[in-house]
């Protein structure tokens, strides 16, 4: 009698353990498949989907000695959502084609207030980008990059939002994206005979109490990338955001984006939070290209300094899309 009573009640604690470890993977990869980005805490949430499979996972596990059938279709149900998403989002190539007119390499990256200016200098010269997309980059920062690559296009400001894009061949300097907190400044250069839109990226991130404020901005850009759709375009920079958010992959679908780390191999490598005891867990910065480009790679390195790793990648820029 007191075996039966015991097992009963391990039963029953697995039975609470598992459904309390369904609770986040549940509501967050709900919002996920229903296209919400919803309210605290979900946006940050949504960040770690992928790492939401552990928990679903163990609540399998748990589900199966706690001998309830419903419990463990939830578990199974769960677990099979979460895995499905984590899929790279979007199609697998562009539809570029036609001779290659030019190669760019590409380079974006956060320097965290400028304290990692040294480190992205060092990898400037070592990688030899064609174009760079600098992430809070104040004043002394552009100057000391801007020794290097001699065109850009800058925001200048302290702290946050300053930006700068950065060529090595000539730049039209274009109006800074308006109406957002941070500096998202703009240029247009020929390249293989046509005119190639940049765009630096750098909406507010999701903190709490001010996740209108994020989708706002994300939706700033995505009315950017929409206006400029059918033509060249480099939109590049922190997004401060996912695959995962739909605030995120609107933007890619309004403009008919492609996301240059999904296409190189890239898919799911994490830029943030560098630095830390976690490895980087949410790929919050992307390169996101038009259809007139194909990407050869892209690869994620470590910028000491900030808390971003930086994304290089290499593009084909094709007579048509």
């Amino acid at each position: 009698m007191a075996d039966s009573y015991t097992s009963h009640l391990l039963r029953r604690a697995a039975a609470w353990a598992a459904g309390l470890l369904l609770v986040v993977p549940t509501v967050v990869t709900g919002c996920r498949l229903f296209g919400t980005d919803a309210v605290t805490p979900v946006p940050q949430l949504l960040a770690l989907l992928p790492c939401l499979a552990v928990p679903a996972g163990l609540a399998l596990l748990l589900s199966l000695p706690a001998r309830r059938p419903l419990l463990t279709a939830w578990a199974g149900g769960a677990l099979a959502v979460t895995l499905w998403f984590v899929q790279p989002y979007g199609p697998a190539g562009t539809p570029a084609h036609g001779p290659v007119t030019a190669r760019l390499r590409v380079l974006t990256a956060n320097v965290e207030f400028g304290n990692a200016t040294t480190e992205l200098l060092a990898t400037i010269r070592r990688e030899r980008p064609d174009l760079v997309f600098v992430s809070e980059c104040d004043p002394a920062c552009a100057r000391t990059l801007g020794a290097h690559h001699p065109y850009g296009a800058h925001v200048a400001a302290a702290g946050s939002a300053g930006s700068v894009i950065l060529g090595t061949r000539p730049l039209t300097a274009e109006p800074a994206l308006p109406g957002t907190t941070m500096g998202m400044p703009g240029a247009t250069a020929r390249v293989g005979g046509k005119d190639v839109t940049l765009r630096l990226a750098h909406p507010m991130p999701p903190l709490p109490g001010r996740i209108g404020l994020w989708k706002h901005e994300l939706g700033l850009v995505g009315d950017f990338a929409a206006a400029h759709k059918g033509r060249p375009v480099i939109l590049a920079g922190d997004f401060n955001a996912t695959q995962d958010h739909a605030a995120f992959r609107s933007v890619l679908d309004s403009g008919a984006l492609h996301d240059a780390a999904r296409l190189g191999g890239a898919a799911r490598t994490g830029s943030w939070p560098q630095g830390g005891t976690l490895p980087p867990y949410a790929q919050i910065d992307h390169v996101l290209v038009s259809a007139d480009f194909s990407v050869r790679g892209a690869r994620f390195l470590d910028l000491p300094g900030s808390d971003h790793r930086a994304l290089l990648v290499d593009l084909d820029l094709h007579a048509r899309p």
